[in-house]
């Protein structure tokens, strides 16, 4: 999978860039956790989501935010993260201009910037949120909120607890238009850490997607 440097906001980001033969493909980006407490894109649920998109038939990009690996710049407050994010999903758009779906996948910090950036780009058909904290951010901007998705999270989580999750998923039910699905990993903490939880949650995820593709609803 070719190593690709692109332009962000402070200078270089590094990601990694794998398309798919197919011009028309969709398109993915994967955004990781907490940039202060270890988060990269090699984190396993990122990286793991990544070839799910990308066995799915997505050209997929994930990349490292502002500070983080080979990328330019410190970390920002999640303000220039989510200026990263669009940086990359810029980067991706213009070697795919002919796909026809965009998604963003982001798992802990890095789903609360892609619901962010899904406020901000229309051209968005759907997201998948994994494990998203909204006891630690908030995430009232989702209103409304513009695509339909999947929020996935572990009942065991201990870094962002399944009530949050519970009632975010509750508000963004209410609005008209939309079908927020939502599954919970039984069993599971933040990371997915045992195998078969990691297998359930990218399942789940494939599942969906490969769902969403064959309908032509948002």
């Amino acid at each position: 999978m070719p190593e690709v440097i692109f332009p962000g906001p402070e200078g270089r980001l590094e990601g990694r860039y794998h398309p798919q033969k197919d011009r028309d493909a969709p398109i993915a980006i994967v955004l990781h956790p907490h940039p202060q407490f270890g988060g990269t894109m090699n984190n396993k649920v990122v990286y793991n989501l990544h070839y799910a998109f990308y066995n799915m038939g997505f050209t997929v990009l994930r990349f490292n935010f502002r500070g983080v690996g080979r990328s330019q710049g410190e970390y920002d407050q999640g303000v220039g993260e989510l200026s990263d994010a669009a940086s990359a999903l810029d980067y991706l758009q213009s070697m795919n201009s002919n796909s026809k779906h965009c998604w963003v996948a982001g798992f802990s910090f890095g789903a609360w910037i892609g619901m962010q950036l899904l406020m901000r780009r229309p051209e968005i058909t759907g997201f998948v949120s994994v494990a998203p904290p909204a006891n630690m951010y908030d995430f009232s901007f989702l209103a409304p909120c513009p695509a339909s998705g999947l929020v996935i999270n572990g009942t065991a989580d201990r870094v962002a607890p399944p009530a949050d999750t519970s009632s975010l998923v509750g508000k963004l039910r209410e609005q008209k238009g939309i079908y927020i699905s939502h599954e919970q990993v039984e069993g599971a903490g933040h990371f997915f850490e045992k195998p078969d939880h990691m297998d359930q949650m990218i399942g789940t995820v494939s599942s969906y997607v490969k769902r969403r593709l064959t309908e032509t609803t948002r």
